[in-house]
Order: structure tokens, then sequence, then C-alpha cells
């Protein structure tokens, strides 16, 4: 029950972190369903930007980033980009938050996939990395301090 609020209060803050810092930040929701084969899946949050005129996917792991979690958000931007992308969208983007990263793992589990090659040219208009692991860092010890009460 604890990781479910804590995971509901971690989307509230980025949700209002994107929206008054990224530019062209449209929020569509948390938990959009991805049905393939008639198992269900949910991506975290999706937000579409105006400007990029892509759709921002963003999953939340309270873990250690991990290969699954690179191949599970790789799968859903496939299926934006072939299902939900109309002909005038970019390729969607993909963000990963989680507790912890090992650079190496996370280098090798992201690297070569082919989602990856628009990153580059987005940075301009989504909140810098610092701001971005501030904003979750500042979350995740909210969540320390309501755990020891």
């Amino acid at each position: 029950m604890k990781v479910t609020l804590k995971k509901h209060s971690l989307v509230a803050q980025i949700e209002k972190f994107l929206l008054e810092l990224g530019r062209g930040f449209m929020f569509i929701g948390t938990q959009q369903r991805i049905t393939l084969n008639n198992t269900h899946y949910y991506v975290d949050m999706v937000f579409y930007n105006k400007i990029l005129r892509a759709y921002v996917l963003i999953e939340l792991k309270t873990t250690k980033l991990t290969p699954e979690a690179a191949g599970q958000l790789n799968m859903y931007l496939n299926y934006y980009a072939a299902e939900v992308n109309d002909e005038h969208d970019n390729p969607p983007i993909g963000i990963i938050l989680c507790t912890d990263k090992d650079s190496i793992a996370a280098e090798y589990a992201l690297g070569g996939l082919s989602n990856n090659i628009f990153a580059s040219r987005y940075v301009s208009y989504i909140p810098n990395k610092e701001q971005l692991i501030a904003q979750v860092e500042a979350v995740l010890n909210e969540w320390h301090k309501q755990d020891k009460e």
C-alpha cells in the first residue's frame, strides 16, 4: 500500500514539474493501458509535447534500473510509434526514473535501441537531467520521512 501511495505522490510531483518547466507539455494520463495479445500493460505516465510533436512516456521504478525496465519501455515506445502516433508525430520519447542505477548496466541496457536516436534532439525542451534528478530525489526524501512517521 505504501509503495502505491509513494508512486502516486511521485506521479503528481513529476506531472507538476514537467508542466511548469517543460515547454509544450500536455498531460495525457497515468496508467495508460496497452493491450497486446489479450495481455494488458500500463505506461506509468504519458505526456504529449506539442513543440516536439511527440509522446513522452515515463516509467517509474521504485528499484534500481534493470534491463527488463529498458525492454519494457522500448516495447511501449514501439507500440506508440506503430499504433498511437499519427502521420505528423515524431517518434515517442521514453524516460525511466528509478531510485538507483549502475551506469555501466544502464549503458548496455539502453545502448543500441533504435528509440534512443532521437534523445539528443529533444533535450532543449525537456527539463535538464539535473533538474529531473533533483525533483525525484526530493520526492524520495519525502517518502523516507513519511515511512519513519
